[in-house]
């Protein structure tokens, strides 16, 4: 089983980016992929700027991903992609129908967890396009992931989001523009102020979501390393984690350690907790609410 990076959902300044990834070329992960998956006006890091990211990450033995936006509404997102999916070196994810358009016939590609792959008929039909592996959506639940690899064509990966706050929805309207009194069109780039999104709490003082621009996600954070174990037997190749702010790197050795067998998963468990600030959920995975929290003996 692999870990994989998934790509930075959120917002941060050029430097941080980048020293990030430096980070990253020596982190135990085996999958890191790239690119702006959110919002096209984030514009700290152009696509050039994330090729060469990917050379140094390549370079330091990664396999590297690039990823696409996962709600595509202008001629120049589309022609990004379109650069994306020309690159002719690294995979492309995937995470709209208009990039698995483009990169049908154009050799392997990841379909995304964007992607509504709920079937088997999806999947054969991402694989007879080209794609080799699959990101499941968020949302589906061990019962169903467990019929779909059954049924999966031959020689496609089966990848599951693991930890990270889980990106829910995305809107033609930027939430966190308008929670400053902004227009999206003017919004001073403010999600740059919130590194790991905006809470949005109930009229309670309750975490409820997350605000990340023109995405929504989830106030808790999905952490499913307690089932690790079921991982193996559904015969799951990658799992990912989502970039956070703070403990990237503790979270990424955490599950290292589980993967090399190293690591108690009721320790792995509390050593996450710290970096979990409004908590954990996986509900999704019971079939349950996701914002839910089931206890695994």
């Amino acid at each position: 089983m692999r870990l994989a990076l998934g790509p930075l959902l959120y917002f941060w300044d050029r430097k941080t980016v980048l020293d990030f990834y430096d980070r990253v070329c020596t982190a135990p992960v085996d999958i890191v992929y790239l690119g702006e998956t959110v919002c096209s006006k984030r514009r700290a890091l152009k696509l050039s700027d994330w090729l060469r990211l990917a050379d140094g990450l390549a370079n330091a033995g990664k396999e590297v991903v690039l990823s696409t936006l996962a709600l595509v509404e202008a001629e120049s997102e589309l022609s990004t992609m379109r650069r994306i999916a020309e690159n002719g070196r690294f995979l492309a994810e995937a995470n709209d129908m208009s990039a698995v358009s483009m990169l049908a016939g154009r050799g392997p590609f990841v379909a995304g967890p964007h992607i509504n792959t709920y079937n088997s008929e999806t999947l054969a039909l991402l694989a007879e396009a080209g794609a080799r592996r699959w990101v499941a959506p968020v949302e589906l639940d061990k019962g169903s992931l467990s019929a779909l690899q059954q049924q999966r064509p031959a020689g496609m990966e089966t990848e599951l989001f693991a930890f990270g706050r889980l990106p829910l929805a995305f809107s033609a309207r930027c939430f966190t523009a308008r929670a400053h009194n902004l227009a999206k069109d003017e919004c001073d780039f403010c999600c740059v102020d919130h590194p790991d999104g905006m809470p949005l709490l109930t009229q309670e003082q309750a975490p409820f979501l997350t605000l990340n621009g023109v995405q929504v996600q989830s106030a808790r954070t999905c952490s499913l390393i307690q089932e690790m174990n079921a991982f193996r037997e559904l015969e799951v190749d990658v799992i990912r984690l989502s970039p956070q702010s703070q403990g990237m790197f503790e979270i990424i050795n955490v599950f290292r350690e589980v993967v090399d067998g190293y690591l108690d998963l009721q320790k792995a468990e509390n050593e996450l907790m710290p970096f979990m600030s409004a908590g954990p959920c996986d509900g999704y995975w019971y079939g349950l609410p996701g914002m839910s929290r089931m206890q695994c003996e």
